[in-house]
């Protein structure tokens, strides 16, 4: 069950999060509660897994480098690798698909070199090969999505 602090959180500022010095205070005055309950609504709902991050959803490949990968994983290693690779920062997500190619994510680093050294280190650590596919048409999905409050 969610508060309505959380409920309010959730669906109220998936876009348009405050850009300031201060942006949980902000949220705070705009909701009417304290800093520290905005704080710690939040940090409720990471360790719920309702939010995994909070942060800016920034157009590919213009500040640093970007790239889909898929990998080829035996379904009975496949939660084994997609949780080492979500270890690592540079990935932005991760997610099954029914394919040969059934691991897909995101792969975002400062430039090009970090992001061939960090696809590298997969490999290497995985074992399988991590297949690149850069960025040649930009398509525009926005992911923001009204929650349905009266069942949350």
């Amino acid at each position: 069950m969610l508060s309505p602090l959380q409920q309010r959180l959730l669906n109220d500022f998936q876009r348009d999060f405050p850009l300031s010095a201060r942006p949980y205070q902000d949220i705070a005055e705009q909701l009417g509660v304290t800093e520290q309950a905005v704080l710690a609504a939040f940090a409720e709902l990471n360790a719920r897994h309702y939010i995994s991050r909070i942060g800016p959803v920034i157009r590919p490949n213009q500040i640093g480098a970007s790239t889909l990968v898929a990998m080829a994983v035996p379904a009975d290693e496949l939660q084994a690798v997609a949780d080492l690779v979500s270890a690592y920062p540079e990935v932005n997500h991760n997610y099954e698909r029914e394919h040969h190619f059934n691991l897909w994510f995101v792969l975002i680093a400062a430039d090009a070199a970090h992001l061939q050294a960090v696809l590298d280190d997969i490999e290497q650590h995985t074992g399988y090969t991590a297949l690149s596919l850069p960025l040649v048409q930009e398509f525009f999905i926005d992911l923001g999505f009204p929650l349905d409050l009266a069942h949350a």
